[in-house]
């Protein structure tokens, strides 16, 4: 199937590993041009070389977006290098080592928040303007199923769940606009240096098949290749009729029924 998409510009924020990278491999493989970010510059060098290397274009962007003013920086340094955005993937995030709602301070809720949602609001209100006066553009947000039911960290899931509901107000208000908005929630996805490999890491192997036993239908943990492909397919000209949805990827993982 032909997505209709080459060409476009994408940008993806947490490009250089997981879900992020594979998304970014899933669009460039369409034609898409995709410019990443990453905190880190030695890894983010590494997955523009492997992406360069598939024939993918690509531009990498060093940028925290738990910092103030990284949003706009990074907007603007992805038009300087591919011009106008078409496409934004908002993948950065995670719980950042937090807990429950009382053992998790003020500031670290603010913290999660900052790079859960904050950052995916601000390049939404950045990158909109331009989709809009363009009458096309594909906006998809990385949530969770922790966002959709309980789960995780109370700073994590509260910030999940405000990202799913803010994509859903926004593809309401963009629905006539040639914009669409969508947010899809993966289970628990399995990559070097991601929670869950630090979870199989620090614990033992029967707590980690019990976890699997218990929790994941599918008797294995999830991998990011189908993520990047959902997350291709919703920028697809062909899926214009799909906005202000979350898609689970989850292996049936889930106790949600929608």
């Amino acid at each position: 199937m032909d997505l209709e998409i080459s060409g476009k510009h994408a940008l993806i924020t947490g490009g250089s590993r997981g879900l992020g990278k594979e998304s970014a491999i899933s669009l460039g493989k369409e034609g898409v041009i995709v410019s990443i970010c990453g905190r880190g510059e030695e890894d983010l060098n590494k997955t523009v070389k492997e992406l360069k290397d598939l024939g993918i274009s690509v531009s990498g962007h060093v940028a925290d977006l738990s910092k103030k003013y990284s949003a706009k920086k990074l907007f603007d340094s992805s038009i300087e290098a591919n011009g106008k955005i078409d496409i934004l993937i908002n993948n950065v995030g995670g719980s950042l080592g937090t807990s429950d709602i009382l053992n998790s301070s003020m500031d670290e809720f603010s913290h999660v928040m900052d790079v859960n949602l904050w950052s995916a609001i601000e390049l939404m209100k950045l990158c909109i303007p331009n989709m809009k006066k363009n009458q096309w553009g594909r906006i998809v947000n990385i949530a969770s199923i922790y966002g959709r039911e309980f789960g995780g960290t109370a700073p994590y899931m509260t910030a999940k769940a405000a990202m799913i509901a803010a994509s859903k107000h926004a593809s309401q208000t963009l629905a006539n606009t040639g914009v669409t908005v969508n947010s899809v929630a993966p289970g628990s996805i399995l990559f070097k240096g991601g929670t869950w490999d630090k979870f199989i890491q620090n614990n033992s192997k029967e707590t980690v098949k019990k976890f699997i036993e218990k929790n994941l239908p599918m008797e294995k943990f999830g991998w990011p290749e189908p993520v990047g492909a959902t997350v291709t397919f919703l920028c697809a000209k062909k899926s214009a009729l799909i906005t202000g949805v979350c898609i689970n990827v989850d292996g049936g993982q889930s106790h949600n029924l929608f």
